[in-house]
C-alpha cells in the first residue's frame, strides 16, 4: 500500500512578510492610540491601573511578536527594538495636544517585555504518552 504522507511537500516556512505583519499591525495601532488627545476613562486610580497594565500588555505583546519574527532566536534584538519602539512612542506622544511623553512609561513598557520574557521562558510539564495497546 502506498504512503499517502510520502507525496506530501514539506511545510513550507513563512515568508518574512507574514512574520514582520503581526508586529507591524501592533506598532501601528500603539502609534494609532498614542496620537489620540485624551485617553482617559475619568475612572481616577483605576485609570491609572488600566493604562499601565495595557502599555505592559501591549509591549509585551509586542516583544513576542517581535521574537517569533527572528524565529524564537534573538529575544535581546526583540527586547531592545520593543523598548526603543517604546521610547519612540513616548517622544511621540509629547508631541501630541493632552498627552504628556514619560520616560517612567518606558520603564513600565520594559517591565512588560521582561514580563513576558520571563513568561516565555517557563516550561510546561511534559506530557506523559499513552501506550495504546
Amino acid at each position: 500500500m502506498l504512503d499517502p504522507m510520502a507525496d506530501a511537500l514539506p511545510a513550507a516556512r513563512p515568508g518574512p512578510l507574514s512574520r514582520l505583519a503581526p508586529p507591524l499591525a501592533l506598532m501601528a495601532l500603539i502609534f494609532l492610540l498614542s496620537a489620540q488627545p485624551d485617553l482617559s476613562t475619568g475612572l481616577g486610580t483605576w485609570d491609572l491601573i488600566l493604562r499601565k497594565g495595557a502599555h505592559m500588555a501591549e509591549f509585551g505583546l509586542l516583544w513576542w511578536l517581535l521574537w517569533r519574527a527572528t524565529g524564537h532566536r534573538h529575544p535581546l534584538l526583540a527586547a531592545t527594538a520593543t523598548v526603543l519602539y517604546g521610547a519612540s512612542d513616548e517622544w511621540h506622544q509629547s508631541f501630541v495636544e493632552g498627552r504628556v511623553g514619560t520616560p517612567v512609561d518606558v520603564l513600565v513598557d520594559a517591565a512588560g517585555v521582561a514580563l513576558a520574557w520571563v513568561l516565555s521562558t517557563r516550561r510546561r510539564p511534559a506530557r506523559t504518552q499513552r501506550i495504546r495497546v
